[in-house]
């Protein structure tokens, strides 16, 4: 006798396995009027071969038919990528991307299924707004990620570096004299110079007296870029972003600070190339929530709202994240502001699931 379930679940596979395909050619070749229809078809993957995500919108009582529009499209709260699997699909997990925590906190989780895609995005994106990697020497100082080997930060600057073709960039941890020796090295050349910071490391390095004049020619000639993103991560008072640009950029004789915002939970990311407002790459989108009603839009620029997140390149995770992050969106309505986090006692995106017994928990950003 025939097995028809066999077969059933044969194609099935097949089916998963080309969409799952098609979705990520579609996103590699996107462009910015792509967006809508390629996250409208990712929500129906999503739906149906992430158990997590199915379970979370039928608890919200969402008719999936009825979402015709991204502003129609449920986001899954951040804190279940502590407690489960966030996983779309059935292909194998080669590692785990982890958010770095204090003791005592549980890590966030991100399972990393095509390491190869999450690098031909990364660059795409980092390229669509600086310009070629083989235009620079990288230079990463990026304690506390460097002491984890399942940083995407790590991961990601690592692939730069490589792709960069510079024999002379390379990880600082807080290897002050020799960091600046190699950037005294990289400003002979031609090229220009990336250094990418952990906020605490920057700050650090300032605090070790070094004089920072000897790369004014090359900040005159506008071949440098400053680029902060992480945090503070416990190690330094927490300032806010303006606070930290203006030390930085009087401290370091510089115009502007730049920054990244990304976190183990995307695999895309944005860039602000000054005064902390963020253009999102090709594969991600801001949506803001009412602070005390997550179903509620913010759509108005300048007003502080719940941060979600559409990430495109998340196709074997959940591409749709409720952050802890508050933030406002520019005129345009694509480029954003990132102006602080949700306390505990404020967030309401979460109610829910913690009723049914899910058992989230979240303590900080985890870049």
């Amino acid at each position: 006798m025939y097995d028809y379930s066999k077969k059933a679940m044969q194609d099935d596979l097949n089916m998963w396995e080309s969409w799952r395909l098609g979705l990520k050619n579609k996103v590699l070749a996107m462009q910015d009027a792509d967006f809508e229809a390629i996250a409208l078809d990712m929500f129906r993957f999503t739906s149906t071969y992430n158990p997590l995500y199915r379970q979370y919108i039928d608890l919200m009582q969402v008719d999936i038919q009825a979402v015709k529009t991204i502003s129609d499209i449920p986001f899954l709260p951040i804190e279940l990528f502590k407690n489960h699997r966030v996983l779309s699909g059935n292909a194998p997990v080669l590692f785990d991307f982890e958010s770095s925590g204090t003791t005592g906190q549980i890590p966030s989780k991100h399972p990393v299924c095509d390491p190869a895609f999450y690098q031909k995005q990364s660059k795409r994106i980092f390229e669509e707004q600086y310009g070629a990697l083989t235009d620079y020497h990288i230079y990463a100082l990026l304690p506390s990620y460097l002491e984890r080997s399942t940083s995407s930060l790590v991961f990601m600057m690592d692939y730069f570096i490589k792709e960069s073709n510079s024999p002379i960039s390379g990880f600082f941890l807080n290897q002050y004299e020799d960091l600046v020796g190699q950037i005294k090295n990289a400003l002979q050349s031609d090229r220009k110079i990336w250094v990418m910071g952990v906020t605490f490391g920057l700050l650090d390095w300032v605090d070790s007296g070094q004089d920072f004049s000897f790369w004014k020619e090359a900040v005159d000639a506008g071949r440098l870029i400053v680029m902060e993103t992480g945090g503070m991560k416990g190690r330094r008072e927490e300032w806010i972003r303006e606070r930290v640009h203006e030390f930085l950029k009087t401290s370091m004789g510089i115009e502007q600070i730049a920054s990244e915002y990304g976190m183990t939970e995307l695999f895309s990311q944005a860039y602000a190339t000054s005064d902390g407002i963020f253009t999102p790459g090709v594969s991600m989108r801001v949506q803001l929530r009412e602070v005390t009603d997550p179903l509620a839009k913010v759509t108005q620029a300048g007003r502080v709202g719940g941060i979600q997140i559409i990430d495109l390149a998340n196709i074997d995770s959940c591409p749709f994240i409720e952050t802890r992050d508050l933030g406002s969106l520019e005129e345009d309505g694509i480029r954003f502001k990132v102006l602080g986090r949700f306390d505990n006692s404020e967030i309401r995106g979460c109610n829910l699931m913690v009723d049914q017994g899910w058992g989230t928990s979240q303590a900080e950003p985890s870049v």
